[in-house]
């Protein structure tokens, strides 16, 4: 039926999603309506749906023939790429679950992810894979350049509640991730629920900002695929600049845009100075907690009709997103935190008490999520499965129990209140403590540790952690530190690590044995000291850059050849030090000047040069 769009255009909309249906064939249905449209496209090309449609049957059958068949798992270790949109269809063609692997994360953590999935088999375009003896690798070039083989006809038993078609890998609290596992329908159904809400269609242009490993991606390709419209894939590089986002979504027509709300910071930056018109419909929030004061200088500039900003709220064992909230500008001045609105249909929430009995309205309660988002568990986790997914009383199907902390306003609108554990959330992505600590343990120079989360100044949260050192505080040295920082680096991906380490001689407990969080000092009471920058030998330039790195960061150091985001570092702290430089040394800077390495020599070399071109 023809609707329109938030710019007033009439617009045909596609046929309506089949709910619970398998994934690959909701997307052979849209190639077969919509063949010539393109359905991906990356730096270097793009394919339309037929292509993307035959293409992906072609691997299917490979991969039926290279042992795939129902229910198998399949890794996938990709760069942001076309092949990596085949790669995911072929499998869930050929009957297989893909278990994505980003293949920034350190090999360890790759190794870690391959064993405890079990797979033995794994599509990837990479150098740096996991060794593992039991583990067969399969280059995409190779699989794509293989004889063309016959995709037998889908056998059609498979049951889309059941059937699964990912497993995306969290943080686990004891120690290592755990694999959650995702039913098609899970995913059906979200997809199915959200286009009766926001009318998507074969017009819209998603991007795929995020990681294939953080299942916001699953949201930006499949809500794509799903109804009709081109999953937009963005560069690596591009993805760590705002300025070079900016310029890359008004390029490519990019309709529908997903964010985190720290990553929004820089996007809204870089917006702010270049002024260049977007053909945004939508921006979907998401990950985190949603500050008003992150949307208020954009509606401002904008206005909240074009384009609409959504909220959303969800976790990964409930398919991606479960609440909504259309945000307008009257609801950034009546609170400091954006609602996450009401359920989507077919989530059901319920707010509970420790005894599991419903609080009253306005109270602070544990959110248990049933219904059609609830995913089938804990990959090869069944006690942990148990505990987390259980049935209430008077409910037909299961719930999830999150372990957020919910309230329930007088307007039926749900608002975040918290965690009832430990569990922290740095740029979107879900960090249990317990997990770092571990990691951090495994340094023979560190006797004890905690970890926690600090806001740096307008919702800039960076991970700390507090450590004993084993031979004392006066023997946690910089180059302690730096071996520490190194061994986290191997074993954890960057969002989880670090960005500064502060040694006491004890942690402070209370009387009851549990970490005093009150008693923890605070970063900001240690004095940045930028020990390197009065290092002899190093250039003005390399001086200021270290400086002001430092002091960004919030650390007492930092080396020439660390890199900014290795220490906490975020897209908008790296903007707003880029800032500095330019107005001290009066030249044009773009984060894509970093492209090599976000380390202070790298951007020292580039100011020099800058300096010598403008004279």
């Amino acid at each position: 039926m023809p609707i329109k769009n938030t710019g007033g255009s009439v617009i045909t909309a596609p046929a309506p999603l089949t709910p619970g249906a398998l994934l690959h064939e909701i997307f052979s249905t849209r190639a077969l309506e919509f063949p010539e449209r393109t359905a991906v496209s990356d730096a270097t090309r793009a394919l339309s749906y037929a292509q993307l449609d035959a293409v992906s049957s072609r691997l299917a059958a490979r991969l039926r023939h290279e042992g795939v068949k129902d229910g198998t798992l399949v890794g996938m270790c990709l760069t942001r790429s076309v092949e990596l949109v085949i790669s995911l269809l072929g499998i869930l063609k050929a009957g297989g679950a893909y278990v994505p692997i980003d293949p920034q994360y350190p090999s360890k953590r790759l190794e870690h992810i391959v064993r405890d999935s079990g797979i033995n088999l794994l599509i990837g375009d990479i150098d740096n894979l996991p060794n593992t003896p039991s583990l067969r690798v399969l280059p995409i070039a190779d699989l794509l350049s293989a004889p063309t083989l016959q995709l037998a006809a889908d056998s059609g038993n498979r049951n889309p509640d059941t059937a699964p078609a990912y497993v995306i890998y969290t943080s686990g609290s004891t120690g290592e991730p755990k694999g959650v596992l995702v039913a098609h329908g899970n995913v059906s159904r979200l997809l199915e629920s959200t286009q009766r809400e926001y009318a998507f269609t074969q017009d819209d242009i998603w991007s795929m900002f995020h990681s294939i490993g953080f299942d916001f991606s699953v949201w930006e390709i499949w809500g794509a695929l799903a109804h009709g419209g081109q999953v937009a894939v963005v560069p690596y590089d591009v993805s760590r600049s705002p300025a070079a986002l900016h310029r890359w979504l008004a390029d490519q027509g990019v309709t529908v845009l997903s964010q985190t709300p720290s990553a929004f910071r820089g996007l809204d930056e870089a917006d702010r100075q270049v002024r260049v018109p977007l053909a945004l419909r939508y921006v979907v929030f998401g990950g985190e907690a949603l500050p008003a004061t992150v949307l208020r200088p954009w509606v401002e500039r904008h206005g909240d009709q074009k384009p609409a900003l959504i909220n959303m709220y969800g976790i990964t064992e409930a398919t991606v997103h479960t609440t909504c909230k259309r945000v307008l500008g009257q609801d950034l001045e009546t609170s400091a935190m954006v609602s996450i609105g009401k359920p989507l249909d077919g989530w059901r929430l319920h707010l509970l008490d420790a005894h599991q009995q419903p609080v009253p309205q306005g109270t602070t309660g544990e959110l248990y999520i049933e219904g059609a988002g609830v995913t089938l568990g804990y990959l090869n986790r069944p006690a942990l499965t148990a505990e987390r997914f259980v049935q209430l009383p008077g409910t037909a199907t299961r719930a999830y129990r999150t372990g957020d902390l919910l309230v329930l306003g007088d307007d039926a609108e749900y608002r975040y209140a918290g965690r009832c554990d430990e569990q922290l959330k740095i740029r979107g992505f879900r960090i249990e403590p317990g997990e770092v600590e571990a990691c951090l343990q495994t340094s023979p120079a560190v006797s004890a540790a905690h970890v926690a989360a600090h806001d740096y100044g307008d919702g800039d949260w960076r991970l700390i952690s507090y450590v004993v050192p084993t031979l004392g505080v006066d023997a946690w040295t910089e180059q302690t530190r730096s071996d520490v920082a190194a061994l986290m680096a191997e074993n954890l991906p960057d969002y989880m690590r670090p960005s500064a380490y502060i040694a006491l001689a004890q942690l402070p407990v209370t009387a009851h044995g549990k970490i005093d969080k009150n008693l923890l000092p605070s970063p900001d009471s240690v004095p940045a000291t930028a020990q390197h920058a009065s290092e002899p030998g190093l250039t003005e330039q390399e001086q200021f850059v270290l400086k002001v790195w430092s002091e960004t960061l919030g650390l007492k150091n930092i080396g020439l050849n660390d890199d900014f985001f290795d220490y906490g570092g975020t897209s908008l702290a790296l903007i707003r030090s880029l800032s500095t430089f330019k107005t001290h040394y009066q030249i044009n800077l773009d984060p894509g000047v970093l492209a090599d390495g976000a380390t202070a020599k790298v951007l020292a070399s580039c100011i020099q040069r800058s300096l010598v071109q403008a004279h």
